[in-house]
């Protein structure tokens, strides 16, 4: 295995709530590498489908429209931005009502296999971070580095509802986790590309680690990786 033209490229799976988008956002900064944030893709994908009215279980209907759609991730002022069809979604996307919606439509084949193209093409050359459910065993199983992370269910609707509540969105603990754990069946029970921790992926328990505990284990996991396959090419 060689270093590929622009560095490794690192996955990492998890189930909602684990901390994947912060931790993914924060390595890349720190590898210098590009962020492809899969999930908001996805749930990119999902408004777009919701707004347009399409019928999901008309997959020919699904299929014909997700020949139209172009979702594109930015940065601005060192935020990022999701935009779908042209426009900014990044807001939208992140509701309760949204995430189960993208549970739903991202078990379609395809608006799956639309995604896993653009997904393919933009991190082929590596140097990319990568989070969401399949990155390691669908979108990248050829990955130099895999990391599976993960907390309680408890811990995961803790951090869910703090994010809503700050939002300014009036939510209970105990809606958070009904949701988690309904979140959690869907991905786990789907048939295409279910959420599953690959066999070479490093699981990290993020329960009782701090964002900077995580993040300075992987760094240095990810930096060992890419010394190493630079040494060797």
């Amino acid at each position: 295995m060689i270093l590929r033209p622009d560095g490794i490229i690192v996955a990492i799976d998890g189930p909602s709530g684990a901390g994947k988008s912060t931790i993914a956002r924060l390595l890349a900064e720190q590898l210098g590498y590009i962020q492809i944030d899969t999930g908001a893709m996805y749930r990119a994908a999902a408004l777009l489908l919701s707004r347009a009215d399409i019928d999901l279980g008309d997959l020919g209907a699904v299929e014909q429209f997700c020949m139209t759609i172009d979702i594109r991730l930015e940065l601005v002022s060192g935020k990022q931005v999701v935009r779908a069809n042209g426009i900014d979604v990044t807001d939208w996307i992140r509701t309760p009502e949204m995430s189960l919606l993208t549970s739903r439509t991202s078990t379609l084949k395809p608006v799956r296999d639309a995604l896993l193209k653009a997904q393919q093409q933009m991190g082929g050359r590596g140097g990319v971070v990568l989070e969401g459910r399949d990155i390691g065993t669908v979108v990248f199983p050829d990955a130099e580095m895999k990391f599976y992370l993960s907390a309680s269910v408890e811990e995961r609707a803790r951090r869910r509802c703090e994010e809503l509540t700050a939002k300014g969105e009036s939510v209970t603990l105990g809606e958070t986790i009904a949701d988690v754990v309904k979140r959690d069946r869907q991905d786990s029970e789907r048939d295409i590309a279910p959420l599953r921790q690959a066999v070479d992926a490093i699981l990290i328990d993020s329960s009782r680690l701090s964002i900077d505990e995580v993040l300075t284990d992987m760094i240095a996991m990810c930096r060992n990786k890419i010394k190493t396959l630079g040494s060797s090419s």
